[in-house]
C-alpha cells in the first residue's frame, strides 16, 4: 500500500494546522466511531495522514437507514456521510489478503470469549488496519483488546 502526503492523496487527508511534535503517528486508519466523532476530536489525538476503510464507509451509508421514523437523524446521518464523502477519498478496501486477516481476527475474538457475529464490521476494519499496517485510531478500545497482539490500538 503506498500513502502520499499530498494534500490531494486519494485514500488519506492531510491535516496541516497540526503540529508535528503532537502527532502521535504519521498514519492511521480510522474507526468508524472516530469519523462519526470526528469533529469533537482535537487534531493532536488523530494520526497527520487519516484515512478510513469502505466498512467504515458502508456503515455510514447504513446509518440514514437505521434512523426509522427521525427524519433530523436521517437528515444529520446524510450529512455525516456526505462529509465522510468528500473528506475521505478513496477509502481503503477489505481485500483478499483483509480477508485472509480476517480470520485470525475472528479467532482472537472467539478465542477471548466475545460472540464474534456481534463485531463482524468492527473485526473487518481491524482486519484492513492489520493488513495495510496502520495504527487503529478508535473510540472503542476495549472492543479490540484481543487484538492487541496484531494491532496497534490508539485509543482517541
Amino acid at each position: 500500500m503506498i500513502l502520499t502526503r499530498s494534500l490531494t492523496a486519494n485514500s488519506v487527508t492531510h491535516m496541516s494546522a497540526m503540529p508535528e511534535a503532537e502527532s502521535q503517528h504519521e498514519f492511521g486508519l480510522l474507526d468508524t466511531s472516530v469519523v462519526i466523532d470526528y469533529q469533537e476530536l482535537g487534531d493532536e489525538l488523530l494520526p497527520r495522514y487519516r484515512t478510513i476503510s469502505t466498512v467504515t464507509l458502508a456503515e455510514l451509508h447504513a446509518g440514514p437507514s437505521a434512523a426509522r421514523n427521525n427524519a433530523l437523524k436521517q437528515a444529520q446521518r446524510q450529512q455525516m456521510l456526505n462529509w465522510a464523502q468528500r473528506i475521505f477519498r478513496n477509502p481503503l478496501p477489505f481485500d483478499e489478503i483483509s480477508a485472509q486477516t480476517y480470520g485470525s481476527v475472528y479467532l482472537l475474538i472467539q478465542e477471548s470469549g466475545r460472540k464474534p457475529r456481534k463485531y463482524v464490521p468492527d473485526m473487518m476494519i481491524a482486519a484492513i488496519a492489520i493488513r495495510n499496517q496502520l495504527p487503529f485510531y478508535t473510540r472503542n478500545p476495549r472492543d479490540f483488546e484481543p487484538l492487541e497482539s496484531l494491532l496497534e490500538i490508539c485509543p482517541v
